[in-house]
């Protein structure tokens, strides 16, 4: 399986083979063996979520906290959709930065985002739908957002502002100085 690293540590790129041919295509979405002996990680995913959006819809920056931590493997099935990380990790070289990547139905590129990042996602297609594997269950109590229009990161969501769709919760999410001091 071909993992790309990026500069964040445990953050890749994976760009499955594609075998193509009159009928279509087949690919290997994910193989633990090669996961492990490519990365270095083990990951056991215990939970996939899909979700539909339309254009300009923003869903992030998520995370959970504590026990609840969840790593991921995402991709998009179909349209196209901006995808950004935000590393929280205090130990990290890359704390507080943010790394992004256009994920497509025809690049059918995936992230690996390990345990301690916070992550969203903008559609820039009509429509797009986005999968996910965690490695965690979903927990209510541990979930937190960091503000996706925090002017520290500085994330270009190559959708202008006042065209985003978002939901009431991600409006509100806390600046990450914010997040950082209720630590």
């Amino acid at each position: 399986m071909p993992f790309h690293s990026t500069e964040f540590t445990e953050l890749y790129v994976f760009e499955p083979k594609v075998f193509e041919d009159s009928r279509g295509y087949f690919f290997e979405s994910f193989n633990q063996r090669s996961f492990q002996t490519e990365t270095g990680i083990t990951v056991n995913f215990v939970q996939d979520n899909q979700s539909k959006s339309s254009k300009g819809t923003l869903r992030g920056l998520h995370f959970q906290t504590g026990d609840s931590a969840q790593a991921k493997l995402v991709r998009v099935l179909s349209g196209s959709v901006l995808d950004v990380v935000v590393d929280l990790r205090p130990n990290s070289p890359t704390f507080q930065k943010s790394y992004s990547i256009e994920l497509t139905a025809e690049n059918k590129k995936q992230l690996f985002v390990p345990r301690g990042f916070a992550h969203g996602f903008v559609v820039l297609s009509q429509t797009a739908e986005f999968f996910y594997k965690c490695d965690n269950f979903y927990n209510p109590k541990a979930e937190m957002g960091i503000y996706f229009g925090d002017k520290d990161l500085a994330i270009d969501w190559k959708i202008p502002q006042l065209e985003l769709i978002l939901s009431d919760n991600d409006k509100m999410n806390p600046s990450l100085t914010e997040y950082l001091k209720g630590l």
